[in-house]
């Protein structure tokens, strides 16, 4: 495909860097993407390429050996890489959560410390705020921190953790009620704590256990677990920031980035759900034709390259809205929101193109089809998206009665 969700306005570099990862996708992802799948396999290889090809370091600014690219290309690099295998571009995502974190609100000490070997892979983030009974009420968390001396003592369960296993650095949000009066508004006493540890699984360091993969639909070979911390101590230098009680907005400024980065592997997935289905059409042939000629067929081929039109707008939209410096909550809510919907959507019809085939391993939509609804609830359900849609529409629209 080469019509569909081109991007005005861009320079020769962003170009440059969008056509090395088109290439890599096409010869190195697409072609063993699915059969990774199928046996739930970490892609090894593939994140070995991505790492010579510079994109754990991509949005890290130059001074730490990273390229020092825009949120921009980062989301168009992540559109590409989600249209071959979108577990793929969920290794990198958190990776760059953690990064973006550490760049706007680390220390000097924290930056010099992590980003260098984040920039190669060599440190790989990822960041973790659910917990087993809370789901969407990030204020609920029961995990905590308490102050001992020089350290922090973690205690808590975690949830939902992209990478749990693979990472080295995970950004761990909890409370800490340090001091913070009685009744601080919860949001007001988390803190972002940065704990170092071995990848594997099982007690990765003393206090700290990631049981295991969890088992899930799709969105497979990428590990998700959860996390479990038992008198974890950690240095308090390792507070993200040096200071405590700034958690929850340090984690939303991420979660910002995550919300952009889910809205474009919504348009990749949807990308090649489309591209699967355009093919498709034109080669099964039914009553003397090829299905593309029948009107039924034309009807969903319009609608689903629409909406993979409109998806990439909005997504293109909310990323250059947060790297001019302006908040980007209500851009980057429509956009995930809008995409993930659409995403689901695109797929389904193509889906549906596919007629019985659609519903054997064989082909490839069979897993786009069980991949798509993770991101109608990865970084905030359509619902979540709704309020923070309609609050900050209420700010911008205040009635002047």
């Amino acid at each position: 495909m080469t019509r569909l969700a081109q991007t005005a306005g861009l320079n020769d570099v962003q170009r440059e860097i969008l056509s090395t990862v088109r290439d890599f996708v096409d010869k190195e992802i697409i072609p063993v993407a699915t059969q990774l799948e199928h046996r739930d396999e970490y892609p090894t290889e593939i994140v070995e390429g991505l790492k010579e090809l510079g994109l754990f370091g991509l949005m890290i600014p130059e001074e730490y050996g990273g390229l020092g690219e825009s949120l921009l290309t980062y989301a168009l690099c992540v559109e590409e890489i989600a249209r071959g295998w979108m577990s793929v571009s969920g290794i990198i995502n958190t990776h760059f959560i953690v990064a973006y974190m550490l760049k706007q609100h680390g220390t000097q000490e924290q930056k010099d410390t992590f980003l260098p070997r984040m920039a190669l892979g060599e440190v790989r983030g990822a960041f973790s705020m659910s917990e087993p009974a809370l789901g969407s009420d990030v204020s609920a968390i029961t995990s905590k921190g308490v102050r001992d001396g020089d350290e922090y003592v973690l205690n808590g369960q975690k949830m939902w953790l992209t990478n749990g296993g693979t990472s080295t650095l995970v950004a761990v949000l909890c409370r800490s009620d340090e001091g913070h009066l009685e009744g601080t508004a919860p949001h007001k006493s988390m803190t972002t704590f940065l704990v170092e540890k071995e990848a594997g699984f099982g007690e990765v360091r003393p206090g700290l256990t990631i049981p295991g993969k969890i088992d899930k639909m799709g969105y497979k070979g990428v590990d998700t677990t959860e996390l479990i911390m038992d008198d974890l101590r950690i240095p308090a230098n390792r507070v993200l920031g040096g200071t405590t009680g700034r958690g929850f907005y340090q984690m939303m400024d991420g979660v910002e980035v995550g919300r952009v980065n889910v809205a474009a592997r919504g348009c990749g997935v949807a990308q090649r759900a489309f591209e699967l289905g355009v093919s498709y059409a034109q080669q099964r042939h039914t009553f003397g034709k090829p299905i593309a000629q029948h009107q039924a067929i034309q009807f969903k081929l319009a609608e689903m390259a629409t909406k993979v039109e409109a998806a990439h707008a909005m997504m293109v939209n909310a990323a250059r809205k947060k790297d001019s410096g302006e908040r980007n909550d209500l851009e980057a809510g429509m956009a995930k929101y809008l995409a993930s919907e659409y995403c689901k959507e695109v797929v389904e019809d193509a889906f549906r193109i596919h007629g019985g085939y659609g519903f054997s391993k064989e082909y490839e939509i069979e897993r786009l089809y069980r991949e798509a609804p993770m991101l109608l609830i990865g970084e905030g359900t359509a619902e979540i998206q709704k309020m923070i849609i309609g609050r900050r529409l209420l700010e911008e629209y205040r009635f002047q009665g």
